[in-house]
């Protein structure tokens, strides 16, 4: 299945002048030309990063560390997140088995001056379909306009097939469980990928015993609660209109 893969079985390289190893997950050459999903790792300090070209989300899977993010220094550990405006510097200033979830942003819309915003999972949580939740990270509310990074929270069981209007990536943090698309099915579990483009109908099932945890990503920015079920009609969300 094109749309899934384990970032176990994916390429890693390290970049001889920061010591960084970087394992590419979703990309242009795996058929998701909106972003570039990776896994960088930090086992110490590393030279300043920027990208002239694109946004960038990031999200601490494992380990800790101290970066410096446009400016202000930032304390590392699991659950904090970040955006990082195009042109924006940022560097790990140490680290020990520090794991982030970078997700690139090819040719995001205007900032309107923002560089950066440093976000973390915890907070209230927000309600979708299936009784499942999230908890909003970078969003155009913290100055991203390109995307909004989340925190999904999938209840034991499998939500009706539907399908999105956004193009969205998505790492499984937490749990194991089942992807289907098109009739077929591929495991769920911490490190498996998926890319998701607009309009495809797909379902994600949670096997147990415990809530599963999903880090998502996607554009046009917007609401992880919006879904359609695949005639087309609006999925119901807990407590809305309908």
């Amino acid at each position: 299945m094109k749309y899934w893969l384990d970032r176990g079985a994916a390429a890693s390289e390290t970049a001889p002048e920061d010591g960084v190893e970087t394992t590419a997950l979703f990309g242009a050459g795996r058929g998701c030309a909106e972003f570039d999903q990776r896994v960088l790792r930090f086992t110490g300090p590393c030279a300043e990063r920027c990208d002239d070209g694109s946004d960038e989300v990031l999200y601490v899977l494992s380990g800790h560390g101290v970066a410096t993010v446009g400016g202000d220094s930032v304390e590392l550990a699991p659950g904090v997140g970040a955006y990082v405006a195009r042109g924006t510097a940022w560097r790990v200033d140490d680290a020990a088995g520090l794991d982030v979830l970078s997700v690139l942003v090819h040719e995001p819309l205007p900032a309107d001056g923002a560089t950066h915003a440093l976000v973390h999972v915890e907070g209230e949580r927000g309600g979708a379909t299936a009784g499942r939740e999230f908890r909003l990270l970078a969003t155009p509310e913290v100055g991203c306009p390109s995307v909004t990074q989340f925190v999904g929270f999938i209840p034991v069981g499998r939500a009706p097939d539907h399908f999105h209007t956004y193009d969205e990536v998505v790492y499984v943090l937490e749990g194991s469980g089942e992807l289907h698309i098109g009739g077929e099915s591929r495991p769920l579990h911490p490190g498996a990928c998926v890319h998701l483009p607009a309009r495809l109908v797909h379902s994600l099932e949670n096997g147990g015993p415990g809530t599963m945890a999903v880090l998502g990503v996607f554009r046009p920015a917007g609401s992880p609660a919006e879904a359609y079920y695949p005639d087309g009609t609006p999925a119901a969300v807990p407590g809305g209109d309908d």
